[in-house]
């Protein structure tokens, strides 16, 4: 149960703007064989997509700054941001397990204010996907 946590955790800081070792987490506690390699991939899974939605949120509530002198994007920036956002519209969420990009597009899409559930089957099929391959390349 330890391990699921663990992994969990890791996978949840990985999905934020931390940088961190899930994968290396996810094949360090595949080859312990304390946990079934399903189990471990829904921890993973679930751990990565919660910190994109995290992202996601910090995304829609900082739209209420936008107008701040000390907001991080120049109104310029996110309207570009806004402009791919819409052009290559909500599938790029199956994107947001790419390190870097990835978290940056679960902002903008709360950015973009897109919508709860929807946004959350895409990070996850997307993030499912990703720890589905690590797990057949460590097997």
């Amino acid at each position: 149960m330890l391990d699921l946590v663990v992994l969990f955790a890791s996978a949840l800081l990985a999905g934020t703007f931390l940088p961190f070792p899930s994968e290396a987490t996810l094949v360090g506690l595949l080859y312990l064989d304390r946990v079934t390699a399903g189990a471990l991939w829904l921890a993973a899974t679930a751990g990565n997509t919660l910190g994109s939605m995290v992202n996601w949120a910090l995304g829609r509530l900082a739209l209420r700054f936008a107008e701040h002198p000390r907001f991080p994007l120049r109104r310029n920036r996110l309207a570009r941001a806004q402009r791919w956002f819409n052009r290559f519209g909500l599938w790029t969420l199956l994107l947001c397990w790419l390190p870097v990009v990835g978290t940056g597009l679960a902002v903008v899409a709360g950015l973009m204010q897109t919508p709860f559930w929807l946004t959350l089957v895409l990070v996850a099929i997307g993030k499912g996907v990703r720890y589905a391959v690590v797990i057949a390349l460590a097997g």
